[in-house]
């Protein structure tokens, strides 16, 4: 893996039963990268995501994440010591936030340090408590997730990941969980995640974010990748036919936005 690639996947394929989900994903990214992943439902967009933290284990490839290899059709004995190495430079952002509904938020974002990376507990707690600060929810660290919104939950999860100081940030649809109107404040947290030179892969349908923030736009279909470019590239001049399908409906609307229709 070169210096500054942080995530390198090799041939990945994964089935479930007879459908085969992912049919051989190549992919290099590098530090500080922000790749978003498009593509319609069933494509195998969150597949390819909970692969790479062993969420899910595909069936054949390599993984490597920050210097960590993984084959994943190894069955030695060393194998369970690799991915658990592997999972520690990774941290995941879900669609439904995932935090524990007995702890506080505090607690929620501590748990990884001391459990995981086995941090005394007062300096978990600092460390999670400016995290919290950092998303902008410092005045609720002690509240509870049923006590907060959506987007705040998200805020919060997003704390959860970066506290860890992870290589690469994995986020699942952060947005498809949310009611309109609180959207925007988790995007523009994920913008200054971007912003801070962080490597983010971002499983979305929010095209105005893979637009304006992601370095690199990925279309996938039917388990692999059609066609990925610069996010100016994907977004203006697509050259694959599925592609500009799957894109023309937001062209349409932001055509209409712009000229006020």
């Amino acid at each position: 893996m070169e210096n500054n690639t942080v995530v390198s996947i090799k041939n990945l394929h994964k089935s479930f039963g007879d459908v085969e989900v992912l049919k051989g994903i190549d992919m290099d990214i590098k530090k500080g990268e922000v790749v978003a992943i498009l593509g319609p439902s069933g494509s195998g967009k969150t597949t390819f995501l909970r692969c790479l933290n062993f969420l899910e284990t595909a069936d054949k490839g390599i993984v490597e994440i920050g210097g960590q290899r993984v084959d994943c059709q190894d069955k030695g004995k060393q194998q369970k010591k690799k991915i658990i190495e592997l999972r520690r430079n990774t941290a995941m952002v879900f669609q439904n936030y995932n935090l524990f509904s007995h702890r506080t938020l505090i607690e929620n974002v501590m748990e990884g340090l001391v459990v995981v990376h086995k941090m005394d507990k007062t300096e978990a707690y600092d460390k999670s408590k400016k995290m919290l600060e950092r998303v902008g929810l410092g005045e609720r660290i002690n509240y509870y997730p049923h006590m907060i919104s959506g987007g705040q939950k998200q805020r919060a999860s997003m704390a959860r990941a970066l506290v860890l100081n992870p290589y690469v940030i994995l986020f699942d649809e952060p947005t498809s969980a949310l009611d309109p109107e609180l959207i925007g404040e988790v995007l523009d947290t994920m913008k200054q995640i971007a912003d801070e030179g962080i490597t983010m892969i971002v499983v979305t349908h929010e095209m105005l974010f893979a637009r304006d923030v992601a370095d690199r736009v990925i279309f996938m279909d039917k388990g692999v990748i059609v066609e990925q470019g610069t996010s100016k590239q994907i977004f203006t001049q697509p050259k694959e036919e599925r592609t500009k399908k799957f894109l023309s409906r937001f062209m349409v609307l932001e055509t209409a936005e712009n000229y006020h229709i």
